[in-house]
């Protein structure tokens, strides 16, 4: 079987550093790389895929809110579906015109934080977000939480998918994340988040705080780039993973 790790990369911004990118990239698959709306910036971003490409990690936009203090998780409200359509085309293309100069094509597009959350639930804005990956480039891959309205909205509109757990955060009864302001919600310990990824791959099913199991596929696993102890975590969850006979690939490749 081959599964997919990936991370949230490229998040630092001007002097300000965030995470573990190059360790990080030792480790996983895929990279989301943040498109300047939460962080990042034009060098972060060229130095991030750089480090993709030179491991071999398949480089993926990471879109969100403009909403660099907040690092892309207040939910910003008021703006249509429309206008976020065209700033996800905005952040796409960027990231696009970088990773093409250096020869090494975008692989995916992966929203961030409260966009994606938001997304998830609201038909509307999941739409925004697979027209304004369609639009841009049909054959890149769309990201999307299992049984959601994204999953949804990439069948409806053609874009190919790839299902995503993460192994550092709970999940509600319905299949959303639980909010990062309700206890229990972010998981720390490395070893409870790597055994509890690897119940959910042997149930293929996505296991709630209540431990009710939602039947998915699933294609792809996320450990959240600023986590704390984020990169020991994916490493565990790299060991465990092949210890158990699954390989690791890219997203592209898993869904061939």
């Amino acid at each position: 079987m081959l599964i997919d790790l990936n991370s949230d990369m490229g998040e630092s911004f001007g002097a300000w550093k965030m995470g573990e990118d190059d360790e990080m990239l030792e480790i996983v698959t895929s990279a989301n790389i943040a498109c300047g709306f939460h962080a990042g910036d034009p060098d972060v971003m060229f130095k991030t895929l750089s480090a993709a490409k030179a491991n071999g990690v398949g480089a993926g936009a990471h879109p969100s809110f403009m909403d660099i203090q907040g690092f892309g998780r207040r939910q910003i409200l008021g703006e249509s579906p429309a206008q976020i359509e065209r700033q996800i085309v905005y952040q796409i293309g960027a990231l696009k015109a970088l990773a093409e100069s250096m020869g090494y094509p975008l692989q995916h597009v992966k929203t961030h934080g409260a966009m994606g959350n938001m997304a998830a639930e609201d038909p509307q804005l999941a739409m925004a977000v697979a027209k304004a990956i369609h639009s841009v480039d049909p054959s890149l891959i769309m990201v999307v939480m299992p049984g959601m309205e994204t999953e949804k909205a990439a069948e409806k509109i053609g874009l190919r998918l790839v299902r995503e757990i993460y192994a550092d955060r709970a999940y509600t009864e319905t299949g959303a994340l639980v909010s990062r302001k309700l206890p229990g919600a972010v998981i720390h310990d490395p070893q409870q988040a790597a055994t509890r990824v690897m119940q959910m791959l042997e149930s293929r099913a996505i296991i709630t705080l209540d431990g009710k199991k939602l039947p998915t596929r699933i294609d792809s696993i996320c450990v959240h780039g600023d986590t704390p102890g984020a990169v020991e975590m994916a490493r565990q969850l790299r060991t465990l993973l092949e210890g158990n006979g699954l390989t690791l690939a890219s997203m592209s490749k898993v869904i061939a």
